[in-house]
């Protein structure tokens, strides 16, 4: 099959060059947003009278014949014609003739992959959000069914201070709330248009670039023709979001395996997200979330493929770039798959709430609270911090705990300790002894769960 370009060259390119060269095998994702941005350029064309009405007419019924076909499965693309691009103009000019031909007036290669590149990525960004939204939802509910579960919070997997299992999921919430943001301002940034910038240096011909940034719902064209084919950093905006995101599951999936273990038993995974062993008839292991927590570090390794790829590009276009899509679809297609089991996971677990409230009993959780008590009497906090310490290492010696230690010894650490000592370190009265905004008690996580509403 003879290549587009074939009047330049003497010789054709041989077998193992045209298999090296092609980027069909993974382009052909694009092919909507190809015939999308041709369409739309094709419209240009005749607005600007470069095409005929009727060319006009035959180049966007024909392609839009196209898309139907290779949707039917009725088309089959080839290595001869490299990319989703050339395959894609082949058909139309075995259609429609010479007509075919011009529909690649006044533009390159290079800002028609870029501009399919911007197309897919908008559309791709919408979809993760709204997973992302589902997501969200998911951990409100759970939420407001839970914001009087007491729990153990942690600092350094260490039992710190009891918590609301409501607060913990909100922590989440507040995360998964920031990717979706990030990925809204990289989906603003991205929505310029290339379209128009030809090659590298623009076009003899006089198209018209807001036209078309209207036709395909940009915000604006790109300003610089440079840039607009040379840079992928949009995409690299992408992945970085996308590992960001993947990370927040990565942490919330680890939690969830220990908090699955018999050693806490705070949760029990539904059958439906676990597995088996092969050998040992007893097991229940948590693989859904193993699997999340191990493939983000493939996500990262789709952004540093793109990042190392681009790093040392001349400007314009260097054929580098077409490795740039491999990555970003397998980021997409792992962090859609990922999202959406997790929400589905998260949606049915049980949460053993005695278990958790246990739990708040070891660990000297209501230290703090005690060494408030004490600045409450008038001790300063650096004092109260060093006698409780030594009450706690008192607990450890005797295997008590400190809402368990009698009034008279309490008072060999400090005389100021009283009989209410007892109801300041319950596990309620820890939790709903936080005034500060953002806190954990029922008061504060109501006040979240009004404002999320609110918001909605």
């Amino acid at each position: 099959m003879a290549k587009m370009w074939k009047g330049r060259f003497t010789k054709s390119a041989t077998q193992s060059a045209n298999e090296f060269n092609a980027s069909i095998q993974f382009d052909q994702r694009f092919y909507a947003q190809d015939i999308q941005g041709s369409t739309a350029h094709a419209r240009m064309l005749a607005k600007q009278g470069i095409l005929t009405a009727d060319e006009a007419e035959a180049i966007t019924s024909t392609l839009a014949a196209i898309k139907e076909d290779i949707e039917d499965g009725k088309i089959e693309f080839t290595i001869e014609n490299e990319d989703i691009h050339m395959n894609i103009e082949a058909v139309l000019t075995e259609r429609i003739g010479d007509t075919g031909k011009k529909l690649h007036t006044a533009r390159s290669r290079n800002d028609q992959v870029a501009v399919d590149f911007r197309l897919y990525m908008r559309q791709e960004i919408d979809l993760i959000i709204a997973l992302v939204e589902k997501l969200k939802e998911a951990l409100y509910k759970i939420a407001e069914g839970n914001q009087e579960t007491i729990m153990p919070g942690y600092t350094h997997l260490q039992r710190a201070q009891p918590v609301t299992l409501a607060h913990y999921m909100l922590a989440y919430y507040q995360m998964f709330s920031r990717d979706a943001s990030r990925l809204t301002d990289c989906r603003k940034r991205l929505n310029q248009l290339p379209l128009g910038s030809g090659a590298l240096a623009g076009t003899t011909y006089n198209t018209d670039r807001d036209f078309l940034a209207k036709e395909l719902d940009f915000d604006g064209i790109c300003p610089n023709s440079i840039d607009a084919v040379s840079d992928r950093d949009f995409a690299l905006e992408f992945l970085s979001d996308a590992s960001i995101l993947m990370m927040h599951l990565s942490r919330f999936c680890e939690e969830l395996i220990i908090w699955n273990s018999t050693e806490f038993g705070f949760i029990d995974m539904d059958d439906a997200f676990s597995t088996g062993s092969s050998i040992m008839p007893q097991k229940k292991n948590p693989d859904m979330a193993e699997l999340i927590r191990g493939k983000t570090g493939r996500v990262y390794g789709d952004m540093i493929t793109l990042f190392t790829l681009m790093k040392s590009l001349p400007l314009a276009y260097n054929k580098d770039m077409q490795e740039d899509k491999p990555p970003v679809f397998d980021a997409v297609d792992t962090l859609k798959a990922s999202i959406g089991i997790f929400t589905e996971m998260i949606s049915t677990i049980t949460f053993n709430k005695d278990t958790m409230r246990a739990a708040v009993k070891n660990g000297f959780m209501n230290a703090t609270d005690a060494a408030d008590y004490l600045v409450r009497k008038g001790i300063p906090f650096r004092d109260c911090h060093e006698i409780i310490g030594r009450i706690v290492l008192h607990c450890v010696n005797n295997n008590t705990a400190i809402e368990d230690i009698p009034l008279e010894t309490l008072r060999e650490f400090s005389d100021k300790f009283d009989e209410d000592i007892y109801e300041n370190i319950t596990a309620e009265a820890c939790v709903n002894a936080k005034k500060s905004k953002g806190s954990t008690s029922f008061a504060s996580v109501r006040e979240q769960l009004e404002t999320i509403k609110n918001s909605k």
